[in-house]
């Protein structure tokens, strides 16, 4: 076959169209002109609204996975918070709590200081304040210790009281505290005197008789006494100053087989939880001097002189 004859055309398969520029340019312009369509005449504005709402279910299945991680991770962030939250309002509740519990501790002593000072200035008082710091040890005793001692001025026999009346007496003086016996100790005794009737007699510590008390001791079956009688110091002792009150009576027992009553107490101090206390001048510290004698006149000899 002669060469002038031959196809020299490519097959079909390989028959490659327009050439790559000038697909380029007219696909150039047809974006620019429906850029500029769209600008001017919103002409692809359904079908960009069509395409979204196909799209959009495959859009939310695709979003699903990423809003899960996104909600576990707030989940945990919020459980966090919470907890962290949760122990800030209990920390700030405790600490409320106890400012609560500080400031009716502070009331009560600003209400009991109130008390011992209007005790002091109608009873005419003189003396110091203490501060009581905790009880004595011994469980056969009623003792307190003080925070005043020998250094502050305290003597021994002092009287002591709180706003409420006779707590009791220093029986012990260190340097810087002081030992003092309550009124509910057995092994001690403090004139009283009936403020109704204006009996003198001696109250003496219970510590057995209901809990913590005083007794009266050696009065009469048939003596007028009666339960809710205030009791205060007689002061003829040369302790305690007349007129603090210290105890009432609570009950009395009479009995035919003996002469003496059994006449039971309960303090006017707060003898199981004083905290502020007034350590009272003696009494007998507080009397003048006994003037000194003055010298016998020299008698005169009746008769002349030799």
């Amino acid at each position: 076959m002669p060469l002038g004859t031959l196809d020299r055309t490519p097959p079909p398969f390989f028959k490659q169209g327009p050439s790559a520029l000038s697909k380029l340019m007219f696909f150039s312009a047809l974006a620019l002109f429906l850029m500029v369509a769209d600008m001017r005449f919103r002409i692809t504005q359904p079908v960009r609204a069509a395409v979204a709402t196909v799209l959009y279910p495959v859009q939310w299945l695709a979003l699903q996975p990423v809003r899960a991680v996104q909600s576990s991770g707030g989940y945990f962030t919020a459980l966090s918070q919470a907890k962290t939250s949760e122990d800030e309002a209990r920390a700030k509740l405790a600490l409320q709590s106890l400012r609560a519990a500080q400031v009716e501790q502070l009331s009560l002593e600003n209400v009991r200081l109130r008390k011992l000072l209007e005790l002091r200035e109608q009873k005419g008082l003189t003396g110091m304040a203490a501060e009581v710091l905790y009880d004595a040890p011994d469980p056969y005793t009623r003792k307190a210790i003080i925070d005043k001692g020998m250094v502050h001025g305290v003597v021994l026999s002092s009287p002591v009281v709180d706003e409420s009346g006779v707590l009791g007496q220093v029986t012990r003086v260190h340097p810087l505290v002081s030992e003092v016996t309550l009124v509910v100790d057995r092994e001690l005794a403090i004139p009283v005197l009936n403020v109704r009737t204006g009996a003198r007699s001696v109250a003496y510590g219970e510590p057995s008789a209901f809990g913590g008390g005083l007794e009266l001791r050696f009065m009469g079956s048939n003596s007028d006494v009666q339960p809710g009688d205030l009791l205060t110091t007689s002061g003829v002792d040369g302790v305690y100053p007349a007129g603090l009150p210290v105890a009432k009576v609570d009950k009395i027992e009479r009995r035919a087989e003996s002469a003496f009553a059994r006449i039971f107490c309960t303090p006017q101090a707060l003898v199981a939880s004083a905290f502020h206390v007034m350590v009272v001048a003696p009494v007998s510290t507080q009397i003048p001097p006994r003037p000194a004698d003055e010298p016998a006149p020299v008698p005169v000899k009746k008769g002349g002189h030799k």
